[in-house]
């Protein structure tokens, strides 16, 4: 095998730039997906007490707005996901990867690096079954309903 420098060989250097590659292709500007567990962070839905309280999407409508239902009022609604944030179930919890290279994958939570805000999950299912990925940032993963 072809070493490079640092000891990694041509064949590491060309699946990290695939990675790459492919990470730029999957990235959007949208990541609600049907099912996820959101939380409200819009200000103006504040006054009604959704502050902070958590949804299911439900359906996603044009990409960026969400029909949520609430968990604890069960009201619907609609809602932009530049007013939702993402959430991180407990470690050993399921997530979907929101955004990215593995967009659409179901994986496990192993751990989380709170100073880095990231976190460290493994697919369960689809094309990379089992590949566990060190570094995903919170805004890329969010808690299954």
């Amino acid at each position: 095998m072809v070493e490079s420098g640092g000891g990694k060989s041509t064949l590491d250097e060309i699946i990290r730039e695939e990675e790459r590659n492919k990470e730029k292709i999957n990235r959007k500007d949208y990541w609600l997906h049907k099912g996820i567990v959101v939380k409200v962070m819009s200000k103006v839905l504040a006054e009604k007490r959704y502050y902070k309280q958590k949804g299911v999407v439900r359906k996603v409508i044009d990409k960026y707005v969400g029909e949520i239902k609430m968990l604890e009022s069960k009201h619907v609604l609609r809602v932009d996901q530049e007013e939702l944030e993402t959430v991180i179930p407990q470690v050993g919890g399921r997530v979907k990867i929101v955004n990215g290279t593995y967009c659409g994958s179901l994986a496990r939570l192993l751990g989380v690096d709170r100073d880095r805000f990231c976190a460290k999950v493994q697919i369960e299912r689809g094309t990379y079954d089992s590949r566990v990925l060190k570094v995903v940032e919170y805004e890329d993963i969010c808690k299954v309903a």
